[in-house]
């Protein structure tokens, strides 16, 4: 379903300047932050919850989540778990993500955070459950933001027609 602020063929006309090659790699990000919400809400329902972990695949989800997006638009991003400048790469492209510039500096020193010894193992759950519902809204924001259907999945059609 396509948000109702963007009219139709918007999309219509992104999707036919995305690269079918693009669009391969987008999906592959995509699925890959798609997996890594899954890992959290796993961690979070366990008993009891893997709060340091659920955090950790929540800062994944939303890092992948902006790389598709990106790579959907054929741009190049560095390997970096720093979300604000993945962030500030979207914006550039679509202003709309910047109503996620609070989850991003929130999320990203999940990355590390619990990863390693010298820290604080894990946070408490309730801060763990706070990531994984921004990161759940992230990925899904931009979901809706790459062509779905053929165009959007790994058989990416060439032609250009619908």
């Amino acid at each position: 379903m396509l948000p109702h602020h963007y009219p139709r063929r918007y999309y219509e006309k992104v999707r036919r300047c995305m690269r079918p090659e693009d669009l391969r790699e987008a999906n592959e990000w995509i699925e890959r932050a798609e997996y890594d919400l899954e890992m959290a809400e796993v961690a979070l329902e366990r008993a009891p919850p893997l709060a340091g972990g659920a955090a950790f695949h929540a800062q994944q989800a939303a890092e992948k989540a902006l790389k598709s997006f990106l790579a959907a638009h054929g741009r190049t991003f560095p390997r970096t778990h720093q979300l604000i400048p993945l962030l500030t790469d979207c914006e550039a492209i679509d202003t709309t993500f910047q109503k996620f510039t609070a989850a991003a500096q929130s999320l990203t020193p999940y990355a590390v955070e619990f990863r390693y010894p010298g820290g604080r193992k894990e946070p408490p759950e309730t801060e763990a459950e706070a990531a994984f519902q921004a990161a759940s809204d992230l990925v899904r924001f931009v979901r809706s933001r790459l062509p779905s259907g053929p165009h959007g999945s790994s058989e990416v059609d060439t032609d250009g027609t619908d």
